[in-house]
């Protein structure tokens, strides 16, 4: 009877450091292997996102007014960028949680394996999923008439921010994936705290207009700085604030610094629950 020996793990911390990348780029494939098998898992990224074009671009557009003048249309695009970048943790808690559920995470466990690749795996393939979803919204924007006037730098600047944000939800939904019993659990939490969070923001209309309450909310919102902060970079209407919240006048720094503070937060939570869940 022959037995498998199983590696050591590396000793040193580059050797550990080039492990868990390897690793975390195998397992970064199989996530994205899924989608050639079941391209459904795309609608989210993209058809969502287009209707929420449409639909606010036609149906309630010519009600709203944009402070300083303006195409509404340009002011939303930016809106619905950072809504499906938030909406992205949706995808990565129920996969998270559906892997959980099925028992692939245990079999991960049992292989000689770096103990960060199932995590990093898993939100850089969401990431790279989330790449098709702006280039399919940037082209639907172009036709109903969005345009970027900064440049070409500046617009890559801001959908720099985007990622950069989408990276930090990511790991909000691998916490929330793993901290549920069942996907179902995960895409019904998920929404409810994401359209809260979608709608009570700069998202789709000025916050000038709300009551004092939610105006504060709105304001100090993370996602309202990331969409001001596009806004500004994109060179869309709505940019200019003339309040007194910190963020929306510096929405730039105040996106980057929301995304790092949430990967500081939910990095270190998520790693610390999949430990807990791998000793019980």
């Amino acid at each position: 009877m022959s037995t498998l020996e199983i590696p050591a793990p590396p000793n040193t911390p580059l050797a550990r450091l080039r492990w868990a990348l390897a690793d975390g780029l195998t397992v970064t494939r199989r996530n994205l292997a899924h989608i050639r098998q079941v391209p459904e898992k795309l609608l989210d990224v993209t058809i969502q996102p287009v209707i929420f074009v449409l639909l606010f671009a036609y149906v309630f557009g010519s009600a709203i007014q944009v402070p300083g003048g303006g195409s509404y249309r340009e002011f939303l695009l930016p809106g619905i960028f950072a809504q499906s970048i938030a909406f992205l943790s949706i995808t990565t808690a129920v996969g998270v949680a559906n892997d959980m559920q099925k028992g692939i995470i245990d079999r991960f466990r049992s292989l000689p394996m770096a103990r960060s690749a199932v995590l990093v795996g898993r939100t850089v393939a969401d990431l790279i999923q989330s790449l098709l979803g702006l280039f399919v919204m940037s082209a639907c924007g172009l036709v109903v008439g969005w345009r970027a006037h900064e440049g070409v730098g500046r617009t890559l600047a801001g959908f720099g921010v985007l990622l950069l944000f989408g990276f930090a939800m990511t790991w909000v939904g691998t916490f929330i994936g793993l901290i549920v019993r069942t996907p179902e659990t995960a895409n019904t939490l998920g929404f409810v705290i994401l359209f809260s969070i979608t709608f009570i923001a700069n998202t789709f209309v000025p916050t000038q207009g709300m009551p004092p309450l939610l105006r504060l909310m709105a304001d100090w919102n993370p996602l309202s700085a990331t969409v001001a902060a596009c806004r500004q970079l994109f060179g869309n209407p709505g940019a200019a604030y003339t309040g007194d919240a910190w963020p929306l006048q510096h929405p730039v720094v105040a996106s980057v610094g929301y995304s790092l503070l949430l990967l500081a937060i939910f990095i270190p939570l998520a790693v610390r629950r999949y430990r807990t869940e791998g000793l019980r």
